[in-house]
C-alpha cells in the first residue's frame, strides 16, 4: 500500500483514530508520518490502559467517595494507584475492590479468577476448582437423565468435600 500523502513510498505507519464512532485511517510512509503532526503515543503501558478504564467505569461509588479512598495499611490513595498502576500493598486490593470489580468484569466477563492454579501452590484451591467442574458435569448428567453417572459424580464430590477445611 502506498503512502496517502506522497503516493510514492510504501506505507509503514498505519494510524487509526476512532472518535464517537467515526473512524479515520491514515496509511503513511515514515517520512510523511514524521512530517505530519499526529500525536503518536509510542509508549504503551498497562497502567495507562487500566487508568483509562477506571475513569470510564465508575458506577459503584460517587466521584467524591472514590477520590477519598485510601488504603489504611500503606496509605496509598486512589489517585496514586491510577498514576502508578500498581498497588502499594496486599490490603490495597481489598480497599479498592469495589472500583476494580466492574473493570475486571468488563475485561474478562467476570471478576473472579477462573484460570489454572498450580496444584503444589494451593491444594485447597485446586480441590475447590475440581469440585466446581464436577458439579457442572453433575448438572449435565441430571439434565440428560443419566442418573447412574450423576450418582458417581455426586459421590466423588462428597469425597473431595470431606478433604476441604
Amino acid at each position: 500500500m502506498l503512502c496517502q500523502i506522497c503516493k510514492k513510498n510504501e506505507a509503514t505507519v498505519h494510524y487509526t483514530k476512532i472518535v464517537n464512532g467515526d473512524i479515520e485511517e491514515l496509511h503513511l510512509c515514515e517520512q510523511c508520518a514524521m512530517n505530519k503532526e499526529i500525536e503518536f503515543d509510542s509508549t504503551f503501558s498497562f497502567h495507562k490502559l487500566l487508568s483509562g478504564l477506571m475513569d470510564n467505569i465508575q458506577g459503584e461509588l460517587p466521584f467524591k467517595e472514590i477520590q477519598t479512598l485510601k488504603c489504611p495499611f500503606c496509605g496509598m490513595d486512589y489517585e496514586q494507584f491510577k498514576k502508578v498502576g500498581k498497588f502499594g500493598c496486599a490490603q490495597c486490593y481489598e480497599t479498592f475492590k469495589s472500583n476494580l470489580s466492574p473493570i475486571f468484569k468488563s475485561i474478562h466477563g467476570h471478576d473472579r479468577h477462573t484460570g489454572k492454579v498450580p496444584v503444589r501452590a494451593n491444594i485447597q484451591v485446586a480441590k475447590m476448582k475440581k469440585i466446581e467442574k464436577l458439579r457442572e458435569k453433575l448438572k449435565e448428567h441430571v439434565a440428560r437423565e443419566e442418573y447412574e453417572q450423576a450418582a458417581i459424580l455426586r459421590d466423588k464430590i462428597k469425597e473431595l468435600e470431606k478433604g476441604l477445611d
